[in-house]
């Protein structure tokens, strides 16, 4: 049997989300996550050489960041995404 993780069953359901699975290797029916698996590898995975997996991992939360509040992305008029969200910490007063 396949690897259940009750943590994620449980946040999901406290937070309302119905967990959908899609076929593997299918990224006709899954591709919004197949698109960021793709920009992901491209944009931190390999886009320069680490000197090693704890390296690459170190740069992640900088990536992500960037990703996030830097970018900016032609479907939302060239803004970072982050400038979509209304319920970030410190933004309501």
């Amino acid at each position: 049997a396949c690897y259940r993780s009750h943590a994620w069953r449980d946040t999901c359901r406290e937070l309302g989300i119905t967990h959908k699975r899609t076929r593997p290797y299918r990224p006709q029916t899954n591709g919004k996550i197949e698109r960021f698996h793709r920009t992901l590898a491209d944009g931190w995975a390999y886009a320069r050489l680490y000197e090693s997996t704890q390296q690459r991992n170190a740069a992640l939360p900088a990536w992500i960041h960037f990703y996030n509040h830097h970018r900016s992305h032609s479907a939302i008029g060239g803004t970072p995404p982050a400038t979509r969200l209304t319920n970030l910490p410190g933004h309501h007063i």
